[in-house]
């Protein structure tokens, strides 16, 4: 097992907390009753959430319900499983544990090898081929003996990767008894390898173990699945790769300030080449239509909310009615704002990007999550009450302004 490098150590790359100008902290708890914080599957590129919840945390925004998927459910757990004094800490020596050190001791060096688009793309590329050769401290590592060498018939013939390492790391780092005992309530996606069917391991019906933690990111074929009360699952980012619908549309509805993470957009560049066209796969695969959960929520609210105010219109016996009391049921006055937060490739980054585990990719990763945040977290709007007809705000302020 690999030592893990002490947070305290102050490594490059950590976002300095004078960076939060004081008009960026919060101090009173925004006006909604469940503050979530909702975070996309995408390896490597898992820093990027890092970065984020630092800065959140820096603001006092400390969230009632983290849920995520893949890698984000490894940082949702890291995140529900610390007090909120020493999260961030947990965070940062997770990560630094996982980057690998490739080229550490270049020294100055360094600088000069990893300067300029094509440079940093081979050292990229190289630290990718380092990480599918030998794995990755702490997470994962190649299958001994290896997988066409396994017997027919046993897990460890489904996959070319052992994340026995995986368990010991978060259980390290982990506390599953604060995990469980409610106060932060966790959601982590997986997938049913029998039924084919997409399941949330949830605090609110689940008792929450290491194993649940593992499934959600068990992404084949690299990882095999981990069985969990003898059935067994893979990484949820197989079927969505984000848990925003399962946040919104849980009962009780209660009204929500949502920071949704994504590690993939679905925008981009027509490809030019055949690695640029893998990238563009990748990114629209595991997007998972964000935005368009997005819009078909906002739609169903502004439905939920007209049905609402009709039947608050209507006549005091047709109010009373079987049909009327039914629709009741069916609406709310509750509000929501969804502030996305995603990550924007560099044009250095091919379609290796998730899993080059780099100690200076996940350090620019980690920045660029939390600047994200503090451009963001700038526009009070983000944390004020929709007046909207749909009870429904939406926000990518980091790049694009407000949708």
């Amino acid at each position: 097992m690999t030592a893990f490098p002490s947070s305290a150590d102050h490594p490059p790359g950590r976002a300095p907390k004078r960076a939060l100008a004081k008009s960026h902290r919060h101090h009173r708890r925004p006006p909604f009753e469940c503050i979530a914080l909702l975070l996309q599957g995408g390896g490597a590129l898992g820093a990027y959430q890092g970065g984020v919840y630092q800065g959140l945390a820096e603001a006092g925004l400390h969230p009632d319900w983290v849920a995520g998927i893949s890698i984000g459910g490894i940082n949702s757990a890291l995140i529900a499983g610390n007090p909120p004094e020493t999260r961030v800490d947990r965070l940062r020596a997770f990560w630094e544990g996982v980057t690998a050190q490739y080229g550490e001791a270049l020294g100055e060096w360094r600088e000069l090898l990893t300067r300029g688009d094509l440079a940093r793309g081979l050292w990229n590329q190289l630290s990718a081929a380092c990480a599918l050769v030998h794995g990755v401290p702490g997470f994962f590592s190649p299958r001994q003996p290896p997988l066409w060498l396994q017997p027919s018939g046993c897990v460890e013939a489904t996959s070319y990767y052992d994340i026995a390492d995986l368990r010991p790391t978060i259980e390290r780092l982990i506390d599953f008894d604060r995990i469980n005992s409610g106060e932060t309530r966790l959601s982590l996606g997986a997938v049913n390898v029998r039924t084919g069917n997409f399941v949330y391991f949830d605090t609110a019906t689940h008792t929450i173990r290491p194993e649940h933690v593992m499934a959600s990111g068990a992404l084949p074929p690299g990882f095999p699945a981990v069985e969990i009360d003898g059935e067994h699952y893979w990484d949820g980012g197989l079927v969505s790769n984000t848990p925003l619908d399962w946040v919104v549309e849980s009962q009780p509805t209660m009204d929500t300030l949502a920071f949704q993470v994504d590690l993939w957009s679905a925008r981009g560049e027509f490809p030019r080449t055949i690695v640029e066209a893998m990238t563009r796969l990748k990114e629209i695969q595991y997007s998972s239509r964000t935005r368009s959960i997005t819009d078909r929520f906002k739609y169903s609210r502004k439905i939920r909310n007209m049905i609402a105010s009709l039947i608050d219109r209507l006549p005091a016996d047709m109010q009373n009615s079987t049909e009327a009391e039914f629709l009741r049921s069916c609406t709310d006055h509750k509000v929501y704002n969804i502030v996305h937060l995603i990550y924007r490739t560099r044009k250095y980054e091919g379609q290796s990007k998730d899993y080059e585990f780099s100690r200076l990719s996940m350090e620019e990763h980690w920045r660029a999550g939390y600047n994200d945040t503090i451009r963001t977290l700038r526009h009070p709007e983000v944390l004020e009450r929709p007046h909207t007809l749909e009870g429904v705000s939406t926000f990518d302020l980091a790049r694009d302004g407000r949708e």
